[in-house]
């Protein structure tokens, strides 16, 4: 998770609210409704929720210990 702990504007505490919205929305809450409901009525607020993509599980796939590309060549241009 790397959503900021809280909103640029207002101040208002976020970051600990994610798991909370996560777990309203898989509950088939609307978005609107669960933002509400976690006490983030700002619209402020509710655009760090919205547009945060959770990136943790991208970057964990990359591991810098694989051992398929060893075999490509680093300068294979040259």
């Amino acid at each position: 998770m790397i959503i900021p702990m809280r909103s640029f504007t207002c101040s208002k505490i976020e970051g600990s609210k994610w798991e909370a919205y996560l777990g309203l929305l898989q509950a088939q809450h609307t978005e609107g409704h669960a933002l509400d409901w976690l006490g983030l009525k700002c619209y402020c607020c509710h655009g760090m929720p919205l547009a945060h993509m959770d990136q943790m599980e991208k970057l964990f796939s990359y591991s810098p210990w694989r051992n398929d590309c060893r075999d490509t060549p680093i300068l294979s241009w040259l």
